[in-house]
């Protein structure tokens, strides 16, 4: 089955997707292996392991590169920033067929102005609603595939405020969008929120305000935890320090080389180069 109709018929019945950040493909493969059905390209983190804050510097050539890295190291469906669509509805048209030629199963397009920031950062500004649902319709009329997931992302709320925000979502998902969006629920009362006056639309929520199951109950159908990247950070940097301060990592806090290599498929590797005759290893 093709991811975008496995992630469609998640979305559309049973419990709550629930995917983790994932900077690369090789987050994305731990997570396939501990049982996640679905995960996320975070925006963010693309920008971080290339060095940038999240404020609109990465290309959709940059995005759409790691995406299809990720899509081709698992089964299961990946779901993708696609920030602002990086320019006008024609723009969203090409990146919608990029996104969905590199074999992702769904994207989100926020309401942001070119160059957007972080959903939780401070200076956001969003275009004109009726802009925003002229993108929507246009990311609807390029996808060639009908299940391709298009989620309408609304930063209005720290602009524009809630009532304005809820007016945005109603009419992205009368444009025709799969599901809404808002970014930037920062308390459990935001969240409730979101969650009464928005509860006929289907949503997705980004944060970790509460435990997914918390989350799936108050209705949502989509939850991307964004807590799994700050994670990696922090335990980089601490064995960093570690290392400096100590001279060694205590072995205790990481895996091995081979650990990482079985994930990554060296065993089907090494028998690939047995059944080629290209290989010294002798067959067991």
């Amino acid at each position: 089955m093709k991811t975008t109709t496995q992630l469609r018929q998640m979305l559309d019945s049973g419990p709550m997707v629930v995917a983790p950040f994932i900077l690369n493909a090789l987050h994305a493969k731990i997570a396939e292996s501990v049982g996640f059905d679905a995960v996320y390209m975070t925006g963010a983190g693309t920008a971080a392991e290339r060095g940038f804050p999240d404020v609109g510097l990465l290309t959709m050539t940059e995005m759409v590169a790691n995406a299809k890295y990720i899509a081709g190291a698992v089964d299961i469906p990946v779901i993708c920033d696609a920030d602002t669509g990086y320019g006008n509805m024609i723009n969203v048209q090409r990146t919608v067929r990029e996104y969905e030629a590199a074999g992702v199963a769904g994207i989100h397009i926020e309401d942001q102005l070119f160059p957007k920031k972080c959903g939780f950062f401070e200076g956001k500004q969003v275009i004109p609603m009726e802009e925003h649902v002229q993108k929507i319709r246009a990311a609807l009329d390029a996808r060639r595939d009908p299940d391709f997931v298009i989620i309408a992302r609304c930063d209005a709320y720290a602009v524009t405020g809630w009532e304005d925000t809820v007016t945005r979502c109603r009419a992205y998902r009368d444009a025709g969008a799969d599901m809404v969006f808002v970014d930037g629920i920062k308390t459990p009362e935001d969240l409730a929120n979101y969650a009464t006056d928005l509860k006929e639309l289907p949503r997705m929520y980004n944060g970790d305000l509460a435990p997914t199951q918390e989350v799936d109950a108050l209705g949502y159908r989509l939850m991307i935890c964004g807590s799994t990247i700050w994670l990696v950070y922090k335990q980089i940097r601490d064995s960093f320090a570690e290392l400096k301060e100590t001279g060694q990592v205590n072995p205790e806090r990481y895996g091995t080389r081979w650990d990482v290599a079985g994930l990554l498929g060296l065993d089907q590797i090494y028998e690939l180069e047995r059944k080629y005759g290209s290989s010294n290893i002798p067959v067991a």
